[in-house]
C-alpha cells in the first residue's frame, strides 16, 4: 500500500487517544490549565461520570478572542516562552489538551480576561472550529465538554460505571489539590458536591499538611512524621505515616515532583524498601512526598499525559527517599499510631480490629501474674544468649526498681503481667499495654541491624568458589561495587570477561542461591544504581532470628524484667511496632478509661 499523509481530523483523534483516556484525563488537563492560569478557585462538574458533561470553571487570568482561537490549535501554548523542553515550569506545556478534547467531543470555551468589558465564547465540535461570539461571564474561564468520544464511538465501550469515573476524577483533583493548597477545589455530579477543598492559607508547610489531611483523613496529621532532607541539589519534604498507621493498598502514597503529581514505580519501590522491616508485606504505608530539583535533572516529557517522569540520577532519588523515611522512623522511637487507641476503645464495642499482617496469636487462658511474683527466667539473656547478642543498657539511670514512679517514663512503670503475654504499665496520665514478644522482637532485631550497619557480618568461605556469568556490563557493575558488597559479607572478584567469582558469602544466608543473588544484584545496579537485594535478604533473616529468639508469649517476667523491657523500648528506634508491622503497645489515657465507665 502507498504511504500517505493522514487527514488532520484523524491525526487529532489519534492524539486525543493518547492524551484523553477517560473523563478523568480530560479533567486533569483542564484543571492543570486553570492552575497555570493563576486561578484561586476551580469548580468541576461531571454528569453521567463525565460522558455527557465535564465543566471546569476558574477565576484565572482568562483569554481574549484571539488567544481562544489559538488555544484550540494543536501545539499552541503560552508555557514555553523560550522553546525550552528541559526547564519546564508549568503543569501543561504540550498544547494538545484542548484540540485533542475538541476533536472527540463538543467543546465550548467561555472566557473573560482581567480588565475586559465582556466575555467571549468559542465552540469546537468534532474538530470543527467555530468563531468567537460575545457571551456573559465573570473574569476567568469556563470550559464545557459534552458528549465525550461521540466522534470516536469505539472508545465509549471502555467507559466504566459513572460512579467509577467520578471516583477517578476525584482522585485527580485531590492530587492536584495536595500540590496546590492555596487553591480551592470542588467537584460535583450536578446534584451533590462530591469534593470540597477550601483554600489553605498561612505558612506553606502547615497549609500543605492541612490540605493533605483534608484528602487522606484527619488521622493523618497526628500520625505523620515530617521529612526534610537534601542531597546533591535534590530536596525531599513531606510526611511519612507511622508504620502502625497503614492501609490495605498503596493508593494513599503520593509523589509530587516540582509541584507536579506523578506516579512512579521507583518511588513505590523506595517506600517499600524504607518500611520493609517495620511493616507486613500485605500492608502499605501512607506517605506524601514532595521532590524539588532542578528541572534539567528530571524529564517530564516522557508520557503524553505527563503522568510519569524520568530522573537523571534515579539512584540518588531512591537513596534520598529511603534514607529520609528511615531517619524519620528511627526518630519516632517507641511512638505508635494514635488510631490504635480508637481501635482499642472500639473493640469494646465489637468494632472490627485492623489487620497488621499474618502472625500466630498469643497463647490464651494463662494466669495473671501480679507485681512481685517470681518469673521462670530472668529477662536479661533470654534471647541474647541464644543469638550471641548483648543489648545496650536500658537507660543511663540506675537499675529499674519494682516501685519506680510512673511519671518518670513515657511507657510508665510495670504493674502486672496478663496471661503471661501482656505487660500492663501505669503512666502519668493513663496506662500502656505491651505485647512482650512483639516488643522484645524489635529490640533484638535492632541489635542485629546495628551489627550489619557496622559491617560486623560473619562470612563463610566457599569450598568451591562460584563463577557467575553476567555479561560484560553486569560484571563491571558488580565488580565496581565489590567494596560495598564486602561490607555485607559478599566477596566477589572479576573473573575474565563478563563474569565474577564469589569467594565468600554472608554466613546468615546458609546454603542460599548464590547465582540468583548475584544476578539480582547486577539487575538492581543497572536499574537503581544501588544493590539492595543482599541487604534485604540479610534483614529478612535477621527478622526471622529475632522472632524466634525473642521472649515468647507465655513467659513469666518479674517486675524488674518488665520495667527493663519498657526502658529499652523507650531507648530503641522503631520500637512502636515489631518486625511484622504489628503494634508493640497500646496507650489509653485516663480520659479514655473514664469514657469506658461513663465518667465523661
Amino acid at each position: 500500500m502507498p504511504i500517505r499523509l493522514l487527514p488532520p481530523t484523524l491525526v487529532n483523534q489519534i492524539a486525543a487517544g493518547e492524551v484523553v483516556e477517560r473523563p478523568a484525563s480530560a479533567v486533569k488537563e483542564l484543571v492543570e490549565n486553570s492552575i497555570d492560569a493563576g486561578a484561586g478557585r476551580i469548580d468541576v462538574v461531571l454528569a453521567e461520570g463525565g460522558q455527557s458533561l465535564i465543566a471546569v470553571s476558574d477565576d484565572g487570568c482568562g483569554m481574549s478572542p484571539d488567544e481562544m482561537m489559538l488555544a484550540v490549535e494543536r501545539h499552541a501554548t503560552s508555557k514555553l516562552p523560550d522553546d525550552d523542553l528541559v526547564r519546564i515550569r508549568f503543569l501543561g506545556f504540550r498544547g494538545e489538551a484542548l484540540p485533542s478534547i475538541g476533536s472527540v467531543a463538543r467543546l465550548t470555551l467561555t472566557s473573560r480576561p482581567k480588565g475586559a468589558d465582556s466575555a467571549w465564547s468559542l465552540s469546537v465540535e468534532g474538530g470543527a472550529k467555530g468563531q468567537p461570539v460575545p457571551a456573559a461571564h465573570p473574569q476567568g474561564t469556563r470550559i464545557e465538554v459534552r458528549d465525550l468520544f461521540y466522534a470516536t464511538p469505539a472508545r465509549l465501550k471502555f467507559f466504566k460505571a459513572a460512579r467509577t469515573e467520578l471516583t477517578h476524577a476525584a482522585d485527580v483533583i485531590e492530587r492536584l489539590g495536595m500540590a496546590h493548597p492555596d487553591v480551592a477545589f470542588s467537584l460535583s455530579d450536578g446534584g451533590r458536591k462530591v469534593l470540597d477543598l477550601a483554600a489553605k492559607r498561612g505558612e506553606p508547610a502547615a497549609a500543605r499538611l492541612a490540605r493533605i489531611s483534608q484528602v487522606v483523613g484527619r488521622e493523618f496529621e497526628p500520625n505523620a512524621l515530617a521529612l526534610d532532607a537534601e542531597r546533591d541539589g535534590v530536596r525531599l519534604t513531606g510526611w511519612a505515616g507511622l508504620p502502625t498507621y497503614n492501609r490495605a493498598t498503596s493508593a494513599a502514597q503520593y509523589l509530587f515532583v516540582n509541584g507536579r503529581p506523578v506516579k512512579d514505580r521507583l518511588v513505590i519501590g523506595a517506600v517499600r524498601g524504607a518500611y520493609q522491616d517495620v511493616l507486613a508485606r500485605d500492608r502499605h504505608p501512607v506517605v506524601a512526598l514532595f521532590l524539588d530539583l532542578d528541572p534539567d535533572q528530571v524529564d517530564v516529557n516522557v508520557h503524553p499525559a505527563k503522568a510519569e517522569v524520568r530522573f537523571r540520577d534515579s539512584g540518588l532519588v531512591r537513596g534520598l527517599i529511603v534514607g529520609a523515611i528511615r531517619h524519620a522512623l528511627a526518630g519516632a522511637g517507641h511512638r505508635a499510631s494514635s488510631t490504635l487507641t480508637g481501635v482499642a476503645l472500639g473493640a469494646l464495642g465489637n468494632a472490627p480490629a485492623p489487620s497488621f499482617g499474618h502472625y500466630p496469636p498469643p497463647r490464651p487462658s494463662l494466669p495473671l501474674v501480679r507485681a512481685g511474683m517470681a518469673a521462670q527466667a530472668p529477662f536479661s539473656g533470654l534471647a541474647e544468649q541464644s543469638l550471641g547478642l548483648h543489648l545496650p543498657p536500658a537507660a543511663p539511670a540506675a537499675e529499674p526498681q519494682a516501685d519506680e514512679p510512673a511519671a518518670d517514663y513515657p511507657l510508665g512503670a510495670a504493674k502486672a503481667q496478663l496471661h503471661d503475654t501482656y505487660i500492663v504499665a501505669e503512666t502519668a496520665d493513663g496506662l500502656v499495654i505491651v505485647d512482650q514478644h512483639a516488643a522484645h522482637e524489635r529490640l533484638v532485631f535492632e541489635r542485629l541491624k546495628l551489627g550489619l550497619a557496622e559491617g560486623r557480618v560473619a562470612r563463610q568461605g566457599l569450598l568451591l568458589p562460584e563463577v557467575v556469568d553476567l555479561g560484560e556490563a553486569g560484571a563491571a557493575r558488580v565488580a565496581e561495587r565489590a567494596g560495598d558488597l564486602s561490607r555485607l559479607g559478599l566477596v566477589v572478584e572479576p573473573f575474565g570477561p563478563g563474569a565474577v567469582v564469589v569467594r565468600e558469602v554472608p554466613a546468615l544466608l546458609g546454603d542460599g542461591d548464590v547465582q540468583g543473588l548475584v544476578r539480582d544484584l547486577a539487575d538492581e545496579l543497572a536499574e537503581w544504581g544501588a544493590a539492595t537485594a543482599l541487604e534485604e535478604r540479610l534483614l529478612h533473616i535477621c527478622a526471622t532470628m529475632a522472632c524466634h529468639g525473642s521472649v515468647r508469649a507465655g513467659r513469666r517476667l518479674t517486675v524488674p524484667e518488665m520495667n527493663a523491657l519498657l526502658r529499652r523500648m523507650e531507648a530503641t528506634p522503631l520500637s512502636g511496632q515489631c518486625n511484622h508491622g504489628r503494634p508493640t503497645h497500646v496507650s489509653l489515657s485516663l480520659a479514655d478509661i473514664e469514657k469506658l465507665f461513663g465518667r465523661r
